[in-house]
Formats: structure tokens, C-alpha cells, sequence
């Protein structure tokens, strides 16, 4: 008797894992997918979470359809720290103690969302597959070369700010080292910049202890909450990154979670 197999999976891709990872428990749960070809339309880091869009068999060579439609995302910002991947899995790259009071940064940030919302131009994050000369950003970054990372259009259909809460210094270690900690062995994603087999973690892990045990780190930071609907190709931590530059504060994108894409939501 044949087996009646989906053209797409809606899977939830957890914190930590590659997109590749996903689909590989995916078929260890189901063994009439093991050897039916499957592929993600639209790549998650290692530290988002939520909806993989995942096609099967024939629907796999139509990708590209897939790739271009819109996603939705709920994501929260830490403000007071920027990264070279513009999230937590990253070298600190600035830390700035915070001056503003809550009200006064949430005030900040309600002026300066504006500036993220219709079409605009969107530098790729220089740890991202975007290839220059035939060579993939990450890469460069790694090897520590120079290299200027191209601009791309993005379109941005709202961008909400939900709230703003405080976190001690303690949860904010203890909330990124179990984070962080998820990955497991090598990396077999290199969007997020992969060299050596995996994505630094241990490296990434001794930083930011050493800057959230340090003395003189303020006691505590804030973190905002935000919902976004935007079209294929907008880079969430890239919005998180440049919005802090937009208010001269260091900010990274602490969390995020895909909801939608296209019609598809998460489940």
C-alpha cells in the first residue's frame, strides 16, 4: 500500500538546533520520510526558534516560490551590548552601561522604529552565507579579512513595540549560558558563520562571563519585546543591531521567534 506523504511539513525548529538538525529528528520520529527528499524554504540561526517550512518529495523543486514569501517573527532586543552576529552566539563587540532611564528608553524607542518600517536598503550581517568574490561573508569574518558586505532592499510591513522589561545581570547569564549551551557538536549550518566545526560557543560562552561577572557591569538590563511582519530576506538581528545604532545604544537581538510564513503559521 503506498503511503500518502505531505508536500510541506510545518516543523518547530527549537533553540540551538540548525534547520538541518530539525529535519533530521523529524525523520528519526517518522520512517516513512527517511528516504523522501526534503528541504527547508528559508534557513533559521542556530539561536531562533519557531516555524520551519519544510517541502517533500516534487514540491522541493519548487523552492524558490516558497523562498520569496513573507514572514512574521516576534523578537526581543537587549539593549546595552552589540555582538560581531548581532545576537547572543557572538563576540561582544561593545558594551555600553545604560544611562536611560526605562521610560526614557522606551520613549527612544518609539521614536526610532519609524525608520524600520516600507522599503529600505539592509546591509547583509557579515556572519551570513552572502557570498562576495565567490566567497561567503562568514568566512571573511573568520579569517578576519576586510571585506565590504552589500546592501539589499527589504520591505518591512509593521514593526511593533509590544514592551520593555528589566533583567538582573544573574538571569541574563543564566538565560544565555542554557541558551548557548543547546548547541550541540558540529555545525552543519554555515549561515550563521561556521569554521572549525562549530559556532565558537565555548569561545562565546567564556565572554560573556567574563562581562556579565565583571564588577563594574551595570545590575541590570533592558530587553524589548517586538512583533514584525516583513517580506523574504530581512535579517530580524540586523533590525535589532541597527536600531540600537539608530539610538547610539549597543542592542542585539536576545531572542527570536519565526510565527508565519506566507499563509503557513506555526502550530
Amino acid at each position: 500500500m503506498k503511503q500518502i506523504l505531505k508536500k510541506f511539513l510545518l516543523l518547530n525548529k527549537k533553540q540551538g538546533e540548525t534547520p538541518l538538525e530539525t529535519l533530521e529528528a523529524f525523520r528519526a520520529k517518522n520512517k516513512k520520510y527517511k528516504d523522501v527528499k526534503m528541504t527547508y524554504a528559508g534557513r533559521l540561526d542556530p539561536m531562533a526558534s519557531g516555524l520551519l517550512l519544510v517541502l517533500t518529495g516534487e514540491e522541493t523543486k519548487q523552492k524558490e516560490k516558497y523562498l520569496k514569501l513573507s514572514k512574521e517573527y516576534k523578537f526581543s532586543v537587549l539593549f546595552g551590548f552589540a555582538t560581531d552576529t548581532y545576537d547572543i552566539l557572538g563576540k561582544v563587540t561593545s558594551c555600553a552601561r545604560q544611562d536611560l532611564a526605562q521610560e526614557e528608553l522606551k520613549k527612544e524607542i518609539q521614536k526610532n522604529i519609524k525608520f524600520f518600517s516600507g522599503k529600505f536598503m539592509q546591509k547583509y550581517p557579515m556572519y551570513s552565507s552572502r557570498t562576495v568574490d565567490g566567497k561567503p561573508l562568514f568566512a571573511y569574518a573568520r579569517a578576519g579579512e576586510s571585506v565590504k558586505s552589500p546592501e539589499h532592499e527589504v520591505v518591512v510591513k509593521s514593526l511593533k513595540f509590544l514592551k520593555i522589561r528589566k533583567i538582573s545581570t544573574e538571569k541574563l547569564l543564566a538565560n544565555i549560558e542554557l541558551r548557548i549551551e543547546k548547541i550541540k557538536g558540529p555545525a552543519r549550518n554555515a549561515k550563521h558563520g561556521v569554521a572549525g566545526g562549530d559556532f565558537r560557543q565555548k569561545e562565546i560562552l567564556k565572554i560573556w562571563r567574563k562581562e556579565l561577572k565583571s564588577p563594574k557591569q551595570a545590575k541590570d538590563f533592558f530587553v524589548g519585546d517586538f512583533e514584525i511582519k516583513c517580506g523574504s530576506g530581512t535579517y530580524v538581528r540586523g533590525i535589532a543591531n541597527s536600531l540600537g545604532e539608530k539610538m547610539s545604544i549597543s542592542a542585539l537581538a536576545f531572542s527570536i521567534k519565526r510565527t508565519k510564513v506566507g499563509k503557513f503559521a506555526s502550530i
